[in-house]
């Protein structure tokens, strides 16, 4: 991986002539995104994130943390929230930016991360109150054949009462229909499983595989793995946010 999201993010963190990055997926075409968009704050902020945040309780985890404009929102209202992120130019943006609390880590690595490079002494340090995965949170899954084992380290490090907070959008809008009015999906796998490439600045990222779940999916896979999952808000575009406990 080159990183060149997170670079984008550091750029424009460090005013290091930051430009917006190109991405495309196997289902759309080339389309611009402005770097500062990932810098919002909470006034600039979708519905479905502000209630996300307004939702939050006890101590947080912020997954794939992006620029940490989330956490960084919850840090100044006084929670204690972990952000984590693949991308290390990422998470030195959010150091730069002020965020206290956060590293690169993937969350399927999270126990063992969190007791050695955190300074964890009890076993509860690594459990959290709430989970948020935000900006298309189910796009870390990347295939279906994932989601049982995310959801499965997700549940593990929630503590008793704890939330999942997760948003996605339904997909199905982009595919045409046809004179019956069924929409013409792909005959093999999930029309939400698309590959995703990010230019920036000249260079491309590898290929890399990101998931968009329709709600029902996401609670028949959520009840599967042992977690009740409730739909709190609808957006305007077939987005969705979901929360999700331990049935």
């Amino acid at each position: 991986m080159k990183d060149l999201f997170g670079k984008a993010i550091l750029d424009y963190q460090t005013n290091n002539s930051p430009e917006d990055l190109i991405t495309e997926t196997s289902i759309s075409e080339a389309d611009e995104m402005s770097v500062a968009y990932l810098f919002r704050d909470f006034n600039e902020m979708p519905k479905l994130e502000q209630k996300a945040l307004q939702l939050a309780k006890g101590k947080v985890l912020d997954v794939g943390c992006g620029a940490g404009s989330h956490a960084l929102y919850l840090q100044e209202k006084g929670f204690d929230v972990t952000a984590i992120d693949i991308s290390e130019n990422a998470i030195k943006a959010c150091e730069l930016r002020g965020l206290k609390n956060c590293k690169v880590s993937d969350v399927l690595d999270l126990d063992t991360d969190t007791s050695t490079a955190l300074s964890m002494t009890n076993q509860n340090d690594n459990k959290f109150d709430t989970i948020l995965l935000l900006m298309n949170g189910t796009g870390i899954f990347g295939k279906m054949n994932n989601i049982a084992k995310f959801l499965q380290k997700l549940k593990s490090l929630l503590n008793e009462g704890g939330q999942i907070l997760i948003d996605s959008s339904d997909l199905i809008y982009m595919y045409d229909q046809d004179e019956d009015g069924a929409y013409e999906v792909p005959a093999n796998g999930y029309y939400g499983e698309l590959t995703f490439t990010i230019q920036y600045k000249g260079e491309t990222e590898d290929t890399f595989d990101w998931l968009y779940l329709d709600y029902n999916t996401l609670q028949n896979a959520a009840i599967a793995n042992g977690l009740e999952c409730d739909l709190i808000l609808e957006g305007e575009h077939f987005d969705y946010l979901a929360k999700l406990t331990h049935l």
